[in-house]
This record gives structure tokens, sequence and C-alpha cells, in this order.
């Protein structure tokens, strides 16, 4: 049994209080469309940097934003910052919003940041006015010390002040979102309640509605847990079709995305979050990952993701955070397999994917190259790899098409190469050490040309060769050139080499295209492979049955009734 550790005590801790009992229905449905996004990185990503972004890092990461297809854009939190109000200004001055993107920004229900507010959005063509406060139990009793009605009057005094506001500037078309902030941590039917009285005041309709936006401003439970919670709102609130549900998800538990999806199925119409998650803590929900969980499904995203080095680039250098190599979807070994096992099932399943038909590879959810990614690094190989992954390999780039007995033989000399150096091997590694191992044209035995007559079925071979530096020539007869060229092995070396097995391919298209032939003999007792390429299948052929004689541990000794 472990010893207890200090400090280290799971009692202390309480679990999140269920949501009282309702008619669950999300767990029956499936989500079919995309969402309405929102994107948070200008505003609560940014808050979440330790240098925060300068004005041109802004324009860096709303020209991305743009590009991608997002057609909300939190900007900022102007009244509280001065270069949140100047970048909001030289949006609006620029005229840099394009027509079919809304901007957004946040604000809390207090009236001098509200009329800052304005201030910071006047001439907007549209703008969504974000105003929230914190409605939790934590909150109300720990620290604002007041009782939910003091909390709810907050919000209905913020949503007064925000709609006064809003009509000294009535050449702005308004959208207004209010926030319970911390609504993973209220009690639900109370979160209803204040949200109800918000829309009270504001009037939304069906053709004009308002946003309510439910935070799990901290993840304290799981998933579903949160999907429960969205709906029972839902299914509560009164007038829910004059309201957008929107949802936005930390991932303090690691389910950010999970928790945003179940939403979906819970009712919810919009989600809110940030390019690869950066946000407080352990960031928001990435609306990479869930965009591209939608694409995986054959939903459209409604966002363009197929440039995610871009994505990935503006990013990391706007924020100075890096991106795991493993990220979901778009990390850089995402779609690389280094298991052997793994390697094989991706390479027997892309042979056999049509252009035609669904995306069914083993091991890769989708399709990389949708990603602009190749499939150069698909498979890799380390030690820790198998026979299928240098087979791909060596495939891909070479055109070699080894026999299985072919890798089972080189799968460890790989193996020990790699682990030599503690490491990883490319193409060209291995490929050197398929070379080296199998293909021994300058050994003792050396072909230097051939020439096959056809006679009564059968065919005779006229070669020239040289063994250990002496110049000869041997003749030989039987079925194909290779028979006939074991023959003549045979009787000049009098040995009794037999084939066991044989294999060859072409390596290219073409007129003059090499080709590849790999053969398995039994030489003295002792299976030996080889291995040649050359111009055509017949000279390949009997160079590999060299390669093969070569690499046998057999002393050469040249018959004395061999002809000069």
């Amino acid at each position: 049994m472990c010893a207890a550790r200090s400090g280290f005590n799971h009692k202390k801790y309480a679990p999140v209080e269920p949501v009282p009992t309702f008619t669950r229905t999300w767990p029956d449905q499936v989500v079919t469309e995309a969402p309405l996004w929102a994107s948070v990185d200008l505003r609560d990503g940014n808050q979440a940097l330790l240098e925060p972004m300068t004005v041109e890092q802004k324009k860096q990461m709303w020209a991305l934003l743009v590009k991608i297809g997002l057609k909300e854009i939190e900007i900022g939190f102007p009244s509280a910052s001065q270069l949140d109000f100047d970048f909001t200004r030289w949006l609006i001055e620029e005229d840099q919003v394009p027509e079919d993107v809304t901007i957004q920004v946040l604000v809390q229900a207090r009236e001098h940041l509200i009329e800052r507010t304005f201030e910071a959005l006047k001439g907007a063509r549209r703008a969504v006015l974000h105003v929230y406060n914190s409605t939790s139990r934590v909150q109300r009793e720990r620290v604002f010390d007041l009782d939910r009605e003091s909390i709810a009057q907050i919000a209905e005094q913020g949503a007064r002040w925000v709609q006064s506001y809003a009509a000294r500037y009535p050449e702005t078309e308004w959208v207004f979102q209010y926030s319970p902030e911390s609504f993973s941590s209220t009690e639900v039917d109370y979160a209803v309640e204040v949200c109800q009285r918000v829309m009270d005041i504001w009037q939304p309709t069906p053709e004009n509605p308002c946003i309510l936006n439910l935070p799990t401003t901290v993840e304290v439970g799981p998933p579903n847990h949160f999907a429960d919670q969205v709906e029972y709102f839902c299914q509560h609130l009164p007038n829910r079709e004059s309201a957008i549900i929107s949802v936005h998800t930390h991932n303090d538990r690691g389910g950010a995305a999970a928790s945003a999806e179940l939403a979906l199925l819970a009712g919810a119409d919009r989600v809110e979050g940030t390019l690869l998650g950066n946000g407080e803590r352990t960031g928001n929900m990435d609306l990479v990952t869930l965009a591209m969980n939608l694409y995986s499904q054959g939903i459209d995203p409604k966002l363009d993701l197929s440039n995610p080095d871009e994505i990935i680039q503006v990013c990391t250098e706007c924020t100075q955070l890096p991106i795991h190599p493993r990220h979901p979807w778009i990390g850089e070994l995402v779609y690389t397999a280094f298991s052997g096992s793994h390697q094989d099932a991706i390479r027997k399943s892309l042979r056999r994917q049509g252009d035609d038909e669904p995306w069914q590879v083993a091991y890769l959810p989708i399709d990389p190259r949708d990603l602009g990614r190749d499939y150069q690094a698909v498979i890799r190989v380390n030690s820790q790899s198998g026979k299928g992954g240098m087979s791909f390999l060596l495939e891909r780039d070479f055109g070699i098409q080894l026999p299985r007995w072919m890798q089972l033989e080189l799968a460890p000399v790989v193996q020990a190469a790699s682990e030599g150096i503690a490491g990883e091997l490319d193409s060209q590694s291995i490929y050197e050490l398929l070379v080296g191992h199998f293909i021994r044209a300058n050994g003792p035995l050396k072909l230097e040309g051939y020439r096959l007559d056809h006679t009564d079925g059968a065919e005779q071979l006229h070669a020239r060769v040289q063994l250990e530096e002496e110049a000869l020539s041997w003749e030989g007869e039987g079925k194909g050139a290779m028979g006939a060229f074991l023959n003549a092995i045979n009787r000049a070396l009098a040995l009794d080499v037999a084939v066991i097995d044989y294999a060859e391919h072409a390596m290219g298209e073409g007129t003059d295209v090499a080709a590849a032939a790999y053969v398995q003999m039994n030489v003295g007792g002792h299976r030996v492979t080889g291995m040649a390429v050359d111009t055509d299948t017949v000279s390949a052929s009997l160079k590999a049955l060299v390669s093969a004689i070569n690499r046998a541990e057999v002393a050469l000794v040249v018959n004395q009734t061999t002809q000069a």
C-alpha cells in the first residue's frame, strides 16, 4: 500500500453538483452542421499572454482570422486597455472590417466601462456588445459577498446601460451578448433566471436575437455534465427562439473541445474559442480542433483550414507560444507512424484507397493532403519500426517493392542502424543499407555481359564473367534466362545452387525504365538473398543471382573445364 503523500489529498475536493432532473436528449443527437464560430484570440487569448500582442501583431492575427473565414471576432477589451481601444479605432477608421465580418468587444457590467466601450466602437457598421458579470456561488459568497438577487440586479443594470448607450449610436447595428461568468459553477436554474431577466430588458425577437454565452470560465466537471447544463438551460429558458446560445469552454480538465462538441448536441448554436487553444490557465477551446472534428465526419466546418502551417506560423509569432508536435490534427507528428504494425497497416490501406470512395486508411482519420501535408512524413523509421515502415519509404521514394522475405531480412539491419544512432533513419539511409546489404555486383563474381539464344523451348546463355579478376566465358541452358544462368553457375563452380523464391518489378514508366529483381537461393545448405537493379528485368535477374552468390560464404573455385 502506498504511503500517504503530504499535501496530496483528494478528500478536500467535492464532486460537481448534478444538474436538476430533466429530460435529457443530447446523447441521441447528431451534429450535422457547423456552429456559428467566434474567435476570442484577440481578447481572451491576448489577455493570457505574458507579453500581450502589439498593435502590429494584432493586425497580423486579425488578417489570419479573416482569411480563414471567421465571421465574428472578439477584438479586445477597449475599456480596459488603451492598446485595445486604439486597435478598435484602427479597424473602424481604416475600414478594415469586411462586410460579412462582425467585430465583438467585451465589457464588465459597469457604466463607465460601458460608456468607454461605446466610444471605441463609434462608427462601426455592426458590432456585438458583450457584457458580463459573475454569477457562481463562489464568486457571490467569497468575492462579492452578495446574494443571488443582488447579482441578478447587476446583470439587469448592465443590460440597461448597454441598451441606453447603444441608442446614442443608431448608425451601428448592435447585437447584445450577455455572459453569466462562471456559468459552469453557477446553479443552472439560477443562470436561467439571470439570463431571462436580461432578455426581459433587451426584448430580443427571433428576427433580432440576442446572444447568451455560457462559459466554462473554469472547467469544473466532465464534458457530459456541461452538456447537461446547456440542455437544461435551453429547455428552461423562456423565449428560447429569441436567443443564440453560445458556449465558451476552457480546458482546465482537458475537455474544452469535447465540452463544446457535446454542447452542440445539447442545443448550443455558437462556439467561442481560439486558434490552437491559447487562453487562461490550460487554454480555451481550440477552434481548429473542433472544426477538424466536424470535418472528419463529413461536415463542412465553414472555415478554411487547408494551410495549417500558416496558422501555426502566425499564432506562434503573435503569441510567442510553441505548438506541441502532437497537437490534434495539425501537429508536426500527427500523421507520422513509427510503430511497425501501424506502418504496415497504413501502407496496405493507402494501396487500396480509391479516389472515388470514402476515406478508409488505418491510423489516418483524414487524408493528410487535405491539410497541405503530403505523404513524405506519414511513415518514419526508428528502432521501434518494423518492416512495413522501411518498405513504405523504399517504395515511395525509390520505387522498390521488397518481397516479404527480403523485408524480414532487412528489418533487423535497419533496426540495428537506428539503435546505433539512437534516432530516426531517413529513406536515403534505408536505401543505402539495402544496397550495401543485398547488392554485391562487385564481389568475387562479376557479370560483364551475356547473350541469349532461344532453341527448342529453352534458353541458351553465353555469359562473360570475371571470377577473382579472371575473365571467363560460361555457358548454360535452362528454362528462362535465370535457369540458364543458374545452370552455368552450377556447372562452372561445381555447386548445387537452387532458387527458392524470386520477384521482379519495373521501377517506373516508359521505354527505358529501370527494373529490380530479388532472389532467394539455397547455396550450400544456406538461404541467401540477392538483389539487383538494372535497365531491364532480365539483366536485373541475372545480376541478382550474382549478388546472392557473392553474399554466400562459399569458396568459389573455378572448374577446370570452364571454357575460357
